[in-house]
């Protein structure tokens, strides 16, 4: 399968509790931080939904 590398950009302080959730559930907890996950549907809807908080590292 596939992945993708997604870095977090942007704090997670002021967000909606399920934005908060969303950036746990990607495994993202620091600005910088940068994780490997495979690039599912559902992973993909995840990392859309809080796309203001992270970027996609080629």
């Amino acid at each position: 399968m596939a992945t993708i590398k997604v870095k977090q950009i942007k704090s997670k302080i002021g967000a909606p509790i399920d934005q908060k959730r969303t950036l746990q559930a990607l495994g993202l907890r620091k600005i910088s931080q940068v994780v490997e996950i495979e690039d599912t549907p559902s992973h993909r809807g995840m990392v859309r939904k809080v796309h203001h908080l992270v970027t996609i590292v080629e």
